[in-house]
């Protein structure tokens, strides 16, 4: 177990590529659509910092807390906390080899790629199974003065297919119509 403050290493092999959005403007209690730059990406550096990190092997995580920060490429990840599970025999956080099965991440979620943004209370990375999702009292998805808000994000990242929940109540959708392409 060891504590080290404001850490910043590079994981190599697999993490994310959040390129988030394109969701199809429908009102209903929830919308499902494609998110076509959602990726995974297994070339890209990674840095991570945080106040905290607390590498636990025997149990297969590393805890980052405070101030979390995730940077690869043009995608960012903010969060007050997040830990890593890696797989059993999956190669060692501390190498930057390790295999990693999920990301959990809570208190106050902020992901931004270009203009789009997206804010959760929590959120979870299946690396195996290729699943995001963002929950939250409210989630809200944001490119430019486009607005769409939920309460749950369902990701499909291999496929990039993308579906948001009311949970009881309604998606809302505010869209500019100078967003519009034109021809």
């Amino acid at each position: 177990m060891s504590a080290i403050s404001a850490f910043s290493f590079r994981l190599a092999g697999t993490f994310i590529l959040l390129n988030l959005f394109a969701i199809t403007p429908l009102v209903a209690q929830e919308t499902t659509s494609k998110m076509k730059g959602l990726q995974l990406s297994n070339d890209e550096p990674i840095q991570i910092e945080s106040d905290k990190l607390e590498i636990k092997d025997p149990e297969s995580k590393a805890i980052f807390t405070g101030n979390v920060k995730v940077v690869q490429g043009t995608t960012t990840l903010q969060a007050g906390s997040m830990v890593v599970y890696y797989k059993k025999g999956g190669g060692a956080i501390s190498s930057g080899n390790a295999d990693i099965d999920r990301i959990e991440v809570d208190k106050k979620v902020f992901l931004q790629s270009g203009t789009q943004q997206a804010t959760a209370d929590s959120g979870e990375f299946n690396m195996t199974a290729q699943t995001l999702v963002l929950k939250g009292k409210q989630v809200v998805l944001s490119e430019g003065k486009n607005v769409f808000t939920g309460c749950q994000l369902n990701v499909q990242m291999d496929t990039g297919e993308a579906q948001l929940e009311a949970c009881g109540g309604r998606v809302q959708i505010q869209l500019d119509p100078k967003s519009q392409k034109t021809n």
